[in-house]
């Protein structure tokens, strides 16, 4: 079983970001990401609907005899991860905005965190931020509108700089030193926000975190992959490929599935 794949599900290519920081931790293991770009962003959506559509992904993955699921979308995770616990008998990994290390090595005890309505108005959410955050200030901003142009190609364009300074400028003003960002695609934001914050900004991520607690699931369960063997890497998108093939760095095989 230790051979049998990592599955990695995402709204969209945004949960790429969380599959390099495995890959480059854990480089042997199989892999295979699945973008439901079709559906992104998963943020605006409703509880039942997002919980739905982490199952079709699930049961899509299940089918491709994936050993254990990364759920690589924060509006997923704190939506529709106890259900998916509760109803597979397989690990999963989920993410979640780093509040906690924000709140803890704040020196202006005001953070930022940029994430998206389903992450940001989520009961799991809620009650790490009141657990990690009760004493500190903390701007809340939802990126409407990132995913979507991520999604498109626009990554890099003038209408992506323009939001994030509207987004970040509340930030600013409250004098924020840590940003946190809580949605996987923000990471590919990360060159732009460097330019917009003040020097003194730091900015975190779950990636690494998750990569660890990946390793971590595995060694417990002893499905870690042993086989020194060239690792099988699978892309699926019913996305844009392009949009996924530019994020991506390296010649990889992605497949358009209609699911």
């Amino acid at each position: 079983m230790s051979t049998q794949p990592i599955g990695i599900f995402d709204s969209g290519v945004g949960g790429t970001s969380i599959w390099k920081e495995i890959h480059s931790l854990i480089p042997n293991e199989n892999t295979i990401y699945l973008a439901d770009s079709k559906n992104a962003p998963y943020g605006p959506k409703g509880k039942d609907v997002i919980i739905d559509l982490s199952v079709k992904n699930t049961e899509h993955l299940l089918s491709k005899n994936c050993k254990l699921i990364v759920v690589a979308c924060n509006t997923a995770t704190t939506n529709a991860i106890e259900y998916l616990r509760a109803n597979y008998n397989i690990p999963f990994i989920g993410i979640e905005p780093a509040i906690k290390p924000a709140a803890l090595q704040t020196k202006t005890n005001t953070v930022g965190i940029l994430a998206t309505k389903g992450t940001l108005s989520s009961e799991l959410f809620s009650k790490t931020s009141t657990l990690f955050a009760n004493n500190i200030k903390v701007v809340e901003q939802i990126g409407n509108g990132i995913v979507e142009l991520i999604e498109s190609n626009q990554l890099h364009s003038e209408e992506m700089k323009l939001l994030l300074k509207v987004y970040l400028q509340p930030m600013i003003e409250a004098n924020i030193d840590y940003l946190v960002l809580g949605c996987t695609h923000y990471p590919y934001l990360i060159p732009i926000l460097i330019d917009l914050l003040p020097k003194h900004v730091k900015i975190i991520d779950s990636g690494e975190a998750v990569a660890r607690q990946t390793k971590t699931i595995l060694e417990q369960h002893n499905l870690l992959n042993s086989e020194m063997l060239k690792p099988k890497l699978e892309f699926y998108t019913n996305g844009n490929l392009d949009v996924m093939r530019s994020l991506l760095d390296g010649n990889f095989d992605i497949e358009y599935l209609d699911f």
